[in-house]
């Protein structure tokens, strides 16, 4: 009776330690935790949506029981990526009409107007993507081949940056723009006294608001396509760069009706309805979507010769680029964000439009110690005004596939001295502030993040060129890059204490992925294996 007695406590305790419930095991894992020290652990267990424990694999395995066990087959275990700087709603739209993207030549563009055109034989044509450097050439078109295929059908055509479009002559004459037609913080391209049909920066405006939008039932159905899209390939949050009040609204739509699995930080356009919005909710979080940040755009794009630059182009020494807001207006929104205490996250590219926002910040938010305002590309900067992101405090917020992608033409636009002394400075950036943050600014780049990596730590597109990388001094370790995606990410939008890592107490938003995250001279394709969100399998390959 005594030795039963003490096998029946033995089982008892066994059971006890064995016996905790949980949602879910994974084990077999390389769990890549992404704090501090770094550490690896080889099995975790989650419960209610949040990480319950790390640890080693007998550790987890013996004390705690699940219904799904995910044997992760030694894969790297990630936090979810975050695209800390993207345009879901820009590229649903881009969806919905042509896709001029990888066009080779003006003559395919036109083509694939034609085609869809066909198809849809729609009274106004709308596309975007188009990027004449692919087409070998570095000056911006005119619309003299666009007019003769269509003469009468009014076409907007968007350069891929967003900030240059191509219009017809049919569109000019439907929205009314002639040779005297000004805008402030915009251009309206004349040669020879005519009309070339390019528009600049806040140009475009005169058109896009004239434009006709999709529904809602299609912006929805193009959102969630986007967003399993984005889970396949391991990112879990979206820094969403950019929203009007009829955007917000949408996004709002979709977060009641709990439709967003993945989590979407809006910074909003500082409009009067959007600050109207802040005063009104304050830090608004709604399931996934949460709202705290405004979105100002400082210049214009260097490949359409907007950014702002402190000497003129090397190739267009007429200009400087252009500053979209003036330096009052500037401020007066930042003085808006500071009252409402949302953080500003600005669109900078050029070096006079980076020196004027930093010194702005450096003085206005010098009694704000945790402010989290971020420079959105800081594309090239003066070397002397870096000093500018430790002393005020602001967070580089950057794209490393614009360098891969811009280094066809970077040169030619601002010359080699400006290129090799404060271009692209991904490195110089992260040792000034200690952190850097990573996006993609999809559309205008592809969303993949093994192609950020790549552009990050080897200083090459996918197609491995250029050979030598570009700018390669300004390379950043592997490490440095997904911290970038993940933990500085999360802080960068004041979720560090939910996400970025994986351990107790955090949610458990999680990639598992098919092959080894690493960086190789050539470019490895990756994808996610399974994508976690909350707990919950959102994406599974297995």
């Amino acid at each position: 009776m005594k030795y039963f007695a003490l096998l029946i406590l033995m089982l008892v305790v066994t059971s006890c330690y064995k016996g905790k419930d949980v949602d879910l095991i994974i084990h077999n894992a390389k769990i890549h935790v992404m704090n501090d020290k770094m550490d690896i652990a080889e099995a975790m267990a989650i419960k209610d949506g949040e990480i319950v424990e790390v640890g080693p694999e007998r550790q987890i395995l013996n004390k705690y029981k699940a219904q799904t066990i995910i044997n992760a087959q030694a894969k790297d275990v990630f936090p979810g990526f975050h695209d800390a700087h993207g345009h879901i709603m820009s590229l649903a739209k881009q969806k919905l009409n042509v896709d001029l993207r990888e066009t080779q030549s003006y003559y395919e563009m036109i083509s694939r107007l034609e085609k869809h055109q066909a198809k849809s034989n729609q009274e106004i044509i709308i596309g975007r993507g188009w990027d004449q450097s692919m087409w070998n050439e570095k000056e911006l078109p005119n619309n003299k081949l666009l007019n003769e295929a269509f003469p009468k059908i009014p076409v907007a055509l968007t350069r891929i940056d967003g900030h240059a479009m191509l219009v017809n002559k049919a569109m000019l004459e439907h929205i009314g723009i002639t040779d005297t037609t000004t805008i402030n913080g915009g251009v309206i391209k004349i040669e020879n006294g005519k009309l070339t049909g390019i528009l600049l920066d806040h140009a475009l405006d005169l058109v896009n608001f004239n434009l006709p939008e999709p529904s809602k039932e299609e912006l929805k159905k193009a959102i969630l396509e986007i967003q399993d899209n984005l889970l396949a390939a391991g990112i879990t949050h979206v820094h969403e760069a950019g929203l009007y009040k009829k955007d917000l609204d949408l996004f709002i739509e979709l977060a009641d009706e709990n439709a967003l699995q993945i989590y979407v930080y809006a910074m909003l356009i500082p409009s009067k309805e959007n600050i109207a919005f802040a005063k009104e909710n304050g830090n608004y979080k709604n399931n996934r979507l949460s709202v705290r940040s405004f979105k100002v755009i400082a210049d214009g794009a260097l490949g359409s010769h907007g950014a702002c630059m402190i000497d003129p182009y090397s190739d267009d020494p007429t200009t400087n680029g252009i500053l979209l807001k003036s330096p009052e207006e500037i401020k007066e929104i930042f003085r808006t964000a500071k009252e409402l205490k949302y953080q500003v996250n600005t669109h900078c590219i050029g070096d006079s439009a980076n020196r004027l926002v930093l010194n702005i910040i450096d003085t206005l938010m010098n009694d704000v110690q945790d402010h989290r305002w971020r420079i959105e590309h800081a594309q090239i900067v003066k070397p002397s005004d870096y000093k500018l992101f430790r002393s005020s405090g602001v967070l580089p917020s950057v794209q490393p596939t614009h360098a891969t992608s811009d280094q066809r033409w970077a040169e030619h636009h601002i010359g080699k001295e400006r290129l090799n002394n404060g271009a692209y400075a991904y490195n110089t950036l992260h040792k000034q502030s200690g952190m850097i943050i990573f996006g993609t600014d999809f559309p205008i780049e592809h969303y993949d993040p093994f192609a950020t990596i790549h552009a990050a730590v080897q200083r090459r597109n996918t197609k491995d060129e250029p050979i030598e990388g570009f700018l390669k001094e300004e390379a950043v370790s592997l490490s440095t890059t997904l911290k970038a995606m993940t933990l500085w990410a999360a802080y960068g939008c004041f979720a560090e204490s939910e996400v970025g890592t994986l351990e107790k107490g955090k949610l458990a938003n999680i990639s598992i992925f098919d092959q080894k995250v690493t960086s190789s001279p050539n470019f490895l394709p990756n994808y996610s294996w399974v994508t976690i969100v909350d707990g919950e399998i959102i994406f599974d390959m297995r």
